[in-house]
């Protein structure tokens, strides 16, 4: 019986293009090669897909002069054993030839799955389905979804609608509220209207929130340009930093009032239509909040699995996470992060995650270590779930 052929799809041009190299090449070590032929399929910080002998050298940080890689701070939270073991997996003939831009000015390219190269000039991916381990922009935001909608190619994660409302923190908080879920006060505002009448925006932001406020871009992932506002000699200057990433801001108002932190629980969920969740776990970052720098820069963040929280906590936490990733139509993966208030513990929806960090050190993996499935189990599980939901979708009729 031939085996799978699963391409792990990682890189792209998002800010979180580094820590899709760490999930990727955790995935890569740790995929079954007995059950799957593994085909890694890169993509640089400019939009450059490569090959799977190129793919390897970006997963070792030297993706060469064609790709025009930049160097990048090294992050610590990947599996220091992964990366150089990823390129073994890419020895030999390159089996995947990536598509090039039939027209350069608008980017898009023609997809081939049937393994049949005319000419040189039809590149292909020709494989069963794809893993894609992109995090952030232009991969986890439904982006990437429909160019493989589009391209009838089985895939790991949310559609395109999951994906995109997953993004989308103002359109996500909206469903979430549509469902009944308990989310935190928030006020979303344009970057136009904050450029042309900055003080309206701020009494706006006054009159419905209390400080201290979490200022967020609205699609942004790993807490990049997100700034926690005291006051309001703080709160421009976080809106301005936040409209530098995106068009909408999120403000949201601090779980716990300004002498007690918000705790952060985090659970994962994995299914299609009838997803499951796993224990959940609380991050202690270092740092006054979970930030980017804290997450992947500096140590002393701590992951605390199972959460400490008493069973009820724990069964409402799982609860949500199932109902969120059902608001927002999700399927495979997420993971669900909360704010329980310290001392009323009173527990709040904050987000999901459609493709969450993927490393074997990651939150969304150990938390379901911790409830029974193993790393590599989850990977083969996630792959099944794709090509289960591409075999659902297969019934739709698209004419009379």
């Amino acid at each position: 019986m031939a085996k799978l052929r699963v391409g792990i799809l990682f890189g792209g041009r998002s800010g979180e293009h580094e820590v899709s190299l760490l999930s990727a090449a955790s995935v890569l070590n740790a995929i079954d090669k007995k059950k799957y032929e593994v085909v890694p399929i890169g993509i640089t910080k400019d939009g450059h897909w490569l090959t799977a002998e190129h793919a390897a050298r970006l997963l070792k940080g030297d993706a060469g002069k064609d790709a025009r890689a930049t160097q990048e701070p090294h992050l610590r939270a990947g599996d220091p054993e992964a990366t150089p073991g990823a390129a073994v997996l890419a020895s030999g003939e390159a089996v995947v030839v990536p598509p090039e831009p039939a027209h350069r000015e608008s980017g898009l390219a023609p997809f081939q799955t049937d393994g049949t190269l005319r000419r040189a000039s039809d590149r292909a991916i020709n494989v069963d389905v794809i893993f894609p381990v992109l995090h952030g922009t232009f991969g986890e935001d439904g982006t990437i979804q429909g160019l493989l909608e589009l391209a009838d190619i089985a895939y790991v994660g949310a559609g395109v609608l999951g994906s995109a409302a997953g993004m989308d923190k103002d359109v996500m908080k909206s469903l979430f509220r549509a469902s009944g879920l308990p989310i935190v006060k928030h006020v979303t505002v344009l970057r136009s209207q904050f450029e042309r009448e900055s003080k309206k925006v701020q009494k706006l932001v006054e009159s419905k929130l209390r400080y201290p406020v979490f200022v967020k871009p609205a699609n942004l992932g790993s807490s990049v340009g997100i700034s926690k506002a005291h006051d309001r000699k703080e709160l421009g200057p976080a809106i301005a930093e936040a409209a530098k990433f995106d068009r909408k801001i999120v403000i949201e108002e601090g779980v716990g009032g300004k002498k007690n932190k918000a705790r952060e629980i985090e659970c994962s969920v994995l299914g299609n239509d009838n997803p499951i969740a796993s224990v959940a776990g609380e991050i202690i970052p270092c740092k006054e909040f979970y930030d980017y720098d804290a997450k992947y820069l500096v140590e002393g963040s701590e992951g605390v699995i199972p959460a400490k929280i008493t069973k009820g906590e724990m069964k409402t936490v799982q609860r949500l996470a199932i109902a969120a990733f059902q608001a927002v139509d999700c399927k495979g993966l997420a993971r669900v992060d909360f704010l329980m208030d310290p001392k009323a513990r009173k527990i709040f929806v904050n987000e999901i995650n459609t493709m969450p960090g993927f490393t074997a050190i990651s939150m969304y993996p150990k938390m379901w270590a911790a409830s029974g499935v193993s790393y590599p189990e989850l990977i083969d599980r996630l792959i099944q779930l794709g090509i289960e939901r591409h075999e659902d979708k297969k019934r739709n009729q698209y004419s009379r």
